[in-house]
């Protein structure tokens, strides 16, 4: 377990899990957000922070090097699951200084947290092989 994340979050199976209130008071920390989500699920709600870099869950393995590993690294999606996959791979890198965002962007939002949010590009439909942005 990384020093910086220590006591924070939940830490099961080896992974430290943060709320997003708990993620963003680490930010403030020297901590970088990595936003994993692809292109297309950015376009209207994104992360409104100055630590924060935008890398695609599918051309991660490509950028890993790019990383520092001196800096603590969360990771986020859109609720979590992705983010933790990376979490993983990083981890395999040796990247001790990293943790998933529990809930991703989903969750932040819900928290009140500080999002950009585009009304023009914005999605709708019940489910996600549905999804279409509004007119």
């Amino acid at each position: 377990m990384s020093i910086f994340f220590k006591n924070k979050g939940l830490f099961i199976n080896g992974i430290t899990h943060l709320s997003p209130n708990e993620a963003f008071t680490l930010l403030d920390d020297d901590a970088i957000l990595i936003d994993v989500r692809e292109e297309f699920e950015i376009g209207y709600k994104k992360f409104d922070l100055k630590n924060l870099w935008y890398i695609p869950f599918s051309d991660f393995t490509n950028k890993i090097e790019s990383l520092p590993k001196d800096k603590p690294l969360i990771i986020a999606d859109s609720y979590g699951l992705r983010s933790k996959e990376i979490v993983i791979k990083l981890m395999a890198q040796g990247y001790t200084n990293v943790a998933n965002l529990n809930g991703g962007i989903l969750d932040w939002k819900r928290d009140g947290l500080p999002l950009a949010i585009d009304k023009k590009q914005e999605l709708n439909g019940q489910c996600p092989c549905q999804l279409k942005t509004k007119k």
